[in-house]
């Protein structure tokens, strides 16, 4: 598989769950950088020389089974990765309800390469939701997508949902932490 927008949507369904009910989280760094409530966008960029957003598709797209449990509508769905010093450390993926998108006051459709997180956490008008992590399988769509990037899954891949609110409506990012990423995160 290679990482072309012909490949989109990368995102796979899966088990969300609340940190504070799961037995199961890493026990590592990998646990802070999972939980921790600020911008990941700005925590990733204190990590590195040069931080870059890459865009594998974007596009009006059904949400998977079970991702979005408020709307079964299409809603607006831009992948990315992730990558400090031209290494992918994490795969992104945002839902956006389409009436969002429409909406001539906000500019998520036109994000192009700057990151998300600059826009959730500067705008006094959105508001942040608890966290939900998720273990990926070593065989699923995203190990694959990191095999592509030349980067070994030895392991389950961890990940961080969380629902953030706009004029009462809800986007939801999950971001997957790459093998690259736990790697440097565990060196620190």
């Amino acid at each position: 598989m290679t990482v072309t927008s012909v490949s989109f949507p990368y995102g796979e369904s899966i088990q969300w769950f609340s940190p504070k009910t799961s037995h199961n989280l890493p026990q590592t760094q990998l646990k802070d950088w999972l939980l921790d409530e600020g911008s990941l966008t700005q925590k990733l960029k204190a990590h590195c020389q040069q931080f870059s957003v890459t865009v594998l598709g974007e596009h009006l797209h059904s949400p998977l089974d079970g991702e979005c449990p408020h709307s079964q509508h299409p809603m607006w769905i831009r992948e990315v990765l992730l990558s400090l010093d031209g290494t992918p450390w994490v795969f992104a993926r945002t839902l956006i309800p389409q009436s969002i998108i429409d909406s001539p006051q906000h500019t998520f459709a036109t994000l192009g390469n700057r990151p998300l997180g600059e826009l959730l956490f500067n705008s006094e008008h959105i508001t942040p939701g608890d966290i939900e992590v998720a273990q990926f399988a070593s065989c699923g769509k995203l190990a694959y997508l990191a095999q592509s990037l030349k980067q070994e899954v030895s392991d389950t891949l961890w990940g961080r949902r969380r629902y953030f609110d706009l004029e009462g409506q809800q986007l939801i990012v999950s971001e997957i932490f790459l093998p690259a990423a736990v790697k440097h995160i565990m060196a620190q």
